[in-house]
């Protein structure tokens, strides 16, 4: 784990959170839990059947001394959260029964937990898509006050690299919204500046990448990304954010002195807003497989209390590093 990782955790260690782990029947997800546990910087509770997970933790010699375990179809909070459920989406044509149901399911129970307060934030996709996991966040947890639209980052540490924030970047989006237009394209970049901030601790520098420096190309993917810029200054003039801009010229800085003279952020970019999701998340695999960096997320932002999704292809300690992530995010919301 990296320097980010440490860091994370010990300011998780300093106000203990309650994480709920949707997909506690997942091997990785008891490992997880396990290391957690061990490091002591959140309390976890694993959803699914207790004796499947007993069982599945016996025969791996996984330790979850400490750990909750709640099935969603036998809690006594049930009715209780089946019922906040419906009175949350009655007015969409849900029946009693169909929240009754529906609260059976894990990613659903996870996230009414949060929502009524038994739980600080909720982590999964391990094994579900980002659609499954993000679709009961939407309709039970809402969007956070004062935020149009919930997109998703991932940080990446690049090993011994001195551009970005010593190595430490934010990427986004990059796993959400498909094709997002000028003004969802703000939303994004001011999104993602307070996230970097909360998470990395350092004054984000924005920089809205395109395949075009300051006009060095023309055609409405850079008019896009040109207007975004323009967008995200009128709301945010307080933050530093220029573009649109070209990847080197927004991380080199001598390619930032040399393609866009006189910009605040070009060879200094620390956050990276991408113009669509093809090239966020191409971007991000790359940089994780070719530069060997460690990538955590996607991390959600613009949700009103802290849910995360996973990438499938997520190892136990990715899924440890994003529960200490998603304390961060609970500590910051208090």
């Amino acid at each position: 784990m990296s320097a980010f990782t440490d860091k994370l955790k010990e300011r998780a260690k300093k106000d203990i959170k309650t994480i709920v782990l949707a997909e506690g029947e997942e091997l990785r997800t008891l490992k997880a839990a396990e290391i957690v546990l061990s490091e002591g910087y959140a309390k976890i509770i694993l959803l699914g059947k207790e004796d499947k997970i007993r069982d599945m933790a016996k025969s791996e010699n996984i330790n979850l001394d400490g750990v909750k375990i709640i099935c969603p179809e036998t809690s006594d909070k049930h009715q209780e959260y089946s019922n906040a459920f419906y009175e949350l989406r009655k007015n969409k044509g849900i029946s009693l029964e169909d929240a009754q149901e529906t609260i059976k399911n894990c990613l659903y129970y996870g996230v009414m937990m949060v929502k009524m307060g038994d739980a600080d934030g909720m982590v999964a996709g391990a094994v579900n898509s980002s659609a499954n996991v993000l679709r009961p966040s939407l309709q039970i947890l809402k969007t956070a006050p004062n935020t149009k639209l919930v997109s998703a980052f991932f940080i990446e540490v690049v090993p011994d690299c001195e551009l970005g924030e010593n190595g430490t970047f934010l990427f986004a989006d990059a796993a959400l919204n498909v094709n997002p237009n000028a003004d969802e394209l703000s939303e994004i970049a001011i999104s993602s500046a307070k996230s970097f901030e909360n998470l990395v601790g350092a004054e984000p520098k924005i920089a809205m990448l395109s395949y075009s420096t300051y006009g060095s190309a023309k055609s409405e993917l850079v008019d896009k990304m040109s207007e975004a810029t323009k967008l995200a200054k009128e709301k945010r003039p307080d933050l530093k954010i220029d573009g649109e801009m070209q990847a080197d010229a927004a991380m080199v800085p001598s390619v930032g002195k040399s393609k866009a003279p006189g910009s605040d952020i070009a060879g200094q970019a620390n956050v990276l807003v991408f113009p669509n999701l093809d090239a966020g998340n191409i971007g991000y695999k790359l940089v994780q497989r070719l530069a060997k960096a460690e990538a955590y997320g996607p991390i959600l932002q613009g949700i009103a209390k802290p849910v995360n999704d996973l990438s499938r292809g997520c190892s136990a300690e990715d899924i440890a590093g994003v529960v200490a992530v998603t304390c961060v995010q609970a500590q910051t919301q208090d």
